[in-house]
């Protein structure tokens, strides 16, 4: 069990974020595991091709150092960012300027969790070296794995936190915490996480950055380390949502996604019977709000206009299938609970 300790004025420092070099180191978890991340099966079928280029292997093999599975992250890696609308380049630069010493520090933490790999030991012993070509190394996988996905990932990701925005108003830290994934609770004055780590962190008036992540899969992660910035990572919603349309698994690979991807079948079965009720766009994009969405979010992911989608969306809000809200500039719809019955066959 792991936990992280607020005390009265740290919980009004909680803030959401997201980070595209986060999500560029933890995607090697699932290249290293496929069967685990079966969700992400598509994307997995893409960037082993790409891994395996002349150019990019050398990158990952560095990569894979410090992004194995069943092993922490170094904190100096995966920094949370200092603004909502970070970019990759400012994260990889901030990087760059970690001392060497608390990369030395970070790095040799992460051996309390797995034994380090010789790459990282060399990081550990030469960061003046070998630092350099770790963020070139991010950099490299970014652009051909993850950035060419990231206005789908990111418009996964902010539909996200706009309902835990929403959890956090209405319920305080308690709702927020208690509805972040089935491992957390709330415990009077920490957040409590059932997992097979012994980590106790104090945020202690430093901020407390909330992250969704596609990559994450078994529950929230926080700093390995009390010297470092205090933060968590937290599986997103609606990651089933994610690859469609990048094409299905192949043969051997659909066995292995089987198991974790039932449910996601069985309401995806539902969402295609309604489809002869409702019409199969508004019964997709009701599926798809199971998680908060906006119009051009939904239109990106379904290949329609934003014209259609904005119809599509009028008649489902009418039919109070589907609400809306203002968060900013933006508007986002999500499922009533009437229309998640309906999805479910609960009416």
């Amino acid at each position: 069990m792991s936990e992280v300790r607020f005390e009265v004025a740290d919980v009004a420092e909680i803030r959401f974020c997201v980070s595209p070099l986060w999500e560029t180191v933890a995607s090697l978890w699932a290249l290293a595991q496929p069967g685990r991340h079966a969700l992400h099966l598509p994307w997995i079928k893409v960037a082993r091709g790409l891994a395996r280029r002349r150019e990019l292997a050398v990158h990952v093999q560095l990569l894979c150092a410090f992004a194995r599975p069943r092993s922490w992250l170094p904190d100096f890696l995966t920094p949370p960012p200092g603004s909502p609308l970070v970019g990759i380049g400012e994260e990889l630069e901030a990087v760059r300027a970690t001392p060497a010493a608390e990369v030395r520090r970070d790095v040799l933490v992460t051996a309390e969790s797995r034994p380090l790999d010789p790459l990282a030991q060399r990081l550990a012993d030469e960061p003046g070296v070998m630092l350099p070509r770790l963020v070139d190394a991010a950099r490299a996988w970014h652009d051909a794995a993850i950035g060419p996905h990231w206005p789908r990932m990111r418009a996964l990701l902010e539909s996200d936190i706009a309902y835990r925005a929403r959890q956090l108003a209405t319920g305080g830290a308690r709702l927020l915490f208690d509805t972040l994934h089935p491992t957390a609770r709330w415990d009077g004055d920490r957040l409590v996480i059932a997992d097979r780590w012994t980590q106790s962190l104090s945020v202690s008036g430093r901020g407390f950055p909330l992250m969704p992540s596609v990559f994450a899969d078994k529950g929230p992660l926080i700093s390995c380390s009390d010297e470092s910035a205090p933060g968590a990572v937290y599986p997103a919603r609606a990651i089933g949502t994610l690859w469609e349309g990048m094409g299905r698994p192949m043969a051997g690979e659909r066995r292995t996604a089987t198991g974790a991807r039932g449910a996601a079948q069985g309401a995806g079965a539902q969402a295609a019977a309604l489809g002869g009720v409702l019409g199969p766009a508004r019964a997709r994009l009701l599926d798809l709000l199971r998680a908060p969405g906006t119009t051009s979010d939904l239109a990106h992911r379904t290949g329609l206009s934003i014209g259609a989608v904005s119809q599509q969306l009028g008649l489902l809000h009418a039919a109070r299938l589907i609400e809306r809200n203002r968060q900013g500039r933006s508007v986002y719809y999500l499922c009533t609970d009437l229309g998640v019955a309906l999805l479910d066959g609960n009416f």
